[in-house]
């Protein structure tokens, strides 16, 4: 049995799960998914940096000035002593280094997978973003609320986080766009004229559906019962039914907090 690899994610507030980010919620999809060992450590945003450069991760990204830009999920596997950032990359990682556990992106799959992710990206989550974007910063601790709130006001231009998408016809549009988004999605997984549930097939689960799902449980996790109650039962309740699937991949540690 492996050592435990070390999962980063970021701790919501008087939320359940703990777990509430779309993009960690897909890497711990993928951990449960492969039965592999794990424990969380809980970073708030303020000490994601810090924590990472600790850890000897590399940023996931480059920000547009050229500075580092440092996010979870991100993943630091005691058994390689390799450390690593983002998703997806973090996906391809899993695979390669444990063949023997349930593969995410088959290989035949793996450019149509980079493909997806733009795709799903520009169908579903403009909109989305309006309507999670403003609830996430009420479901944060203090630090990570006040550092949640400052970045976003930024990025959309906006004095107060409550400004995107307020109650009215705003966040009704809002809402007509995820719907249309998932109509969309719902659209590919039909293409072929069958009714399969997951992108290839019925049955089986592959990254691509992790993605969706990781999107549709912040939903959950951050907006009323009766939103998600709507949303769960557009295209005929299949999105209900698609989250059902992923119940037995829902397990959240109790983790720790992160030591700067």
């Amino acid at each position: 049995m492996p050592e435990p690899i070390v999962f980063y994610d970021i701790p919501g507030k008087d939320v359940t799960p703990k777990a509430w980010s779309p993009n960690t919620w897909k890497t711990r999809y993928c951990l449960n998914f492969k039965g592999l060992p794990y424990k969380t450590v809980w970073v708030e945003y303020p000490d994601i940096e810090a924590v990472m450069r600790k850890a000897g991760i590399l940023p996931a990204s480059t920000q547009a000035d050229g500075t580092p830009y440092y996010t979870l999920p991100a993943i630091y596997d005691p058994n390689t002593k390799t450390g690593l950032a983002e998703s997806a990359a973090i996906a391809r990682y899993l695979d390669r280094t444990y063949p023997d556990t349930p593969r995410l992106i088959p290989a035949e799959t793996d450019a149509l997978h980079a493909a997806f992710n733009h795709a799903f990206r520009s169908a579903f989550l403009p909109d989305l973003a309006k309507l999670t974007i403003p609830a996430v910063a009420d479901h944060l601790p203090p630090r990570s609320e006040v550092y949640f709130r400052k970045t976003r006001e930024v990025f959309f231009g906006v004095s107060h986080l409550d400004d995107i998408a307020p109650p009215g016809p705003k966040r009704e549009e809002a809402w007509a766009g995820v719907k249309k988004g998932l109509r969309t999605i719902a659209e590919w997984l039909e293409a072929d004229g069958s009714d399969k549930l997951f992108f290839t097939g019925k049955d089986k689960i592959v990254y691509a559906d992790m993605t969706v799902a990781g999107f549709l449980i912040w939903v959950k996790v951050v907006l009323d019962r009766k939103e998600w109650e709507d949303l769960i039962s557009w295209d005929g309740g299949r999105w209900g039914r698609f989250m059902a699937a992923f119940e037995k991949y829902e397990a959240v540690d109790e983790g720790e907090d992160a030591v700067l």
